[in-house]
């Protein structure tokens, strides 16, 4: 079983899958570094991260997503309002705010590996 990081793993395949990735080896180390300094702070400032309700690192950060989020919920809300055949019947994404995040949270007993039933 893998214990790697999955918050980095994901950040790997961004920075991998960037449109932004180099085709070709960086001409230096301080080119590197300047390439890698632009896509961080791309990742933190511009790109919206699933697993916090499509808002960014920097807003979340700072507390602005919780008003974020409330304006979508009021969007969809009145989106479904207007066009509840749009939904048939379901409901509209989830724009509560994500609690607290955790890398490598511990994990629960698993109760899958509870001792089999010995019934005569």
């Amino acid at each position: 079983m893998s214990d790697d990081n999955p918050y980095s793993e994901a950040l790997f395949r961004t920075l991998k899958y960037s449109p932004a990735y180099p085709g070709k080896p960086f001409a230096s180390l301080d080119g590197a570094r300047q390439w890698v300094a632009r896509f961080v702070a791309w990742y933190n400032t511009e790109h919206r991260h699933s697993a916090i309700r499509f808002v960014t690192p920097a807003q979340r950060h700072v507390g602005e997503d919780k008003a974020i989020l409330a304006r979508r919920a009021d969007v969809y809300a009145k989106a479904k309002k207007t066009h509840p055949d749009r939904w048939r019947g379901r409901p509209t994404r989830n724009w509560e705010p994500i609690g607290t995040v955790w890398l490598n949270p511990d994990k629960p007993a698993d109760s899958a590996l509870k001792p089999l039933s010995t019934a005569a």
